[in-house]
C-alpha cells in the first residue's frame, strides 16, 4: 500500500514490521525483522517520522518506535492524496516560451524607445554601455532602478556624473582608431539590445537567445576590465609602444 503512495520498499518493510508488532521496537529489532540493512535503518526510521507515520520515545536510554494505527495511516494518506488531487485540478500551467529569434531595429529613436521599455522591465540586473551623451537620457531611470534594488552597472565612453555605484568611465585617447558609437544593454541576463552606427545610421538587434546573451555579457565585462586596467596603469601603458598600439586598436 505504501509503495503505491510513493514510499520506498525499505520504508514499507519498516512500517509493516512496526504495524505488526504489539510493542514498540528499537532500531536493532526493526532492522532484524524488516531485513533493512543496518546502515539504512535509522535513515528510514527518520524519514517515516518526518512523514508523520511513526512515533518515537526514549525509554531506559533506548529509542523506541511505533507506527500510527493502520486506520489513522489510511486516513492520513487519503486526506493528503485528495488534497494533492485538488491542487492539481486548480493549478494553472503555462508553457515558457524560449524566443531565440534575433530582431533587427532601425533608427536611433526606435532603439532608444525599445531600450527604455526594457529598462523599465528589469527585475534583477542591468548592464549597459555606450557613449555618455547617448546614455544620458536613460540615466534617471537607471538611478531609479538602482534605488529599487536592481543591480545596475554602467560603462560610459566619455565623462559622466552619476549616482550609480558601479559606473566605469572611459575617457578615450585622441589616438584611438576603433572607437565607434555603440550601445549594449543586457536586462536580467536574459535579453539584449546591441546597436551601432553604420553609414551614419543607427542599426541594432534585440534577442533573448541564450548563447548571444551570454556572449555579450562576457563582452561587456571584457570592456569593463580593459577600462579599469587602462585607468589604473595608464602611465605604464603609455610607455610601452607595443601595448599602446594594441590598445588604440581595441573596439570598446
Amino acid at each position: 500500500m505504501l509503495q503505491k503512495f510513493g514510499f520506498t520498499q525499505y520504508e514499507s518493510q519498516v512500517f509493516e514490521v512496526l504495524t505488526a508488532s504489539v510493542e514498540p521496537l528499537d532500531a536493532t529489532t526493526v532492522g532484524k525483522y524488516s531485513q533493512v540493512p543496518k546502515s539504512k535503518v535509522y535513515e528510514v526510521l527518520n524519514r517515516l517520522i518526518d512523514k508523520g507515520l511513526l512515533k518515537s520515545s526514549f525509554t531506559n536510554r533506548r529509542k523506541l518506535y511505533t507506527a500510527l494505527p493502520l486506520d489513522a495511516t489510511i486516513q492520513k494518506l487519503t486526506t493528503e492524496f485528495e488534497a494533492n488531487v485538488e491542487e492539481l485540478k486548480n493549478k494553472e500551467y503555462t508553457l515558457t516560451q524560449n524566443d531565440d529569434r534575433v530582431w533587427t531595429i532601425q533608427d536611433a529613436t526606435t532603439i532608444s524607445s525599445v531600450s527604455g521599455e526594457l529598462l523599465k522591465s528589469a527585475q534583477s540586473s542591468i548592464y549597459i554601455s555606450g557613449w555618455s551623451d547617448d546614455l544620458a537620457d536613460h540615466l534617471p531611470l537607471l538611478e531609479k532602478k538602482q534605488e529599487e534594488g536592481v543591480t545596475v552597472e554602467l560603462l560610459s565612453v566619455g565623462a559622466m556624473h552619476t549616482k550609480l555605484n558601479e559606473a566605469h568611465i572611459l575617457v578615450p585617447d585622441r589616438n584611438h582608431q576603433a572607437l565607434e558609437r555603440h550601445q549594449l544593454l543586457i536586462i536580467d541576463e536574459k535579453e539584449i539590445v546591441l546597436a551601432g552606427v553604420e553609414h551614419d545610421e543607427w542599426q541594432g538587434i534585440q534577442t533573448q537567445s541564450s548563447p548571444l546573451v551570454k556572449f555579450f555579457t562576457e563582452f561587456f565585462y571584457h570592456d569593463v576590465a580593459l577600462t579599469e586596467i587602462t585607468k589604473k596603469y595608464e602611465e605604464t601603458l603609455k610607455e610601452d609602444d607595443q601595448l599602446q598600439s594594441i590598445l588604440m586598436k581595441l573596439r570598446y
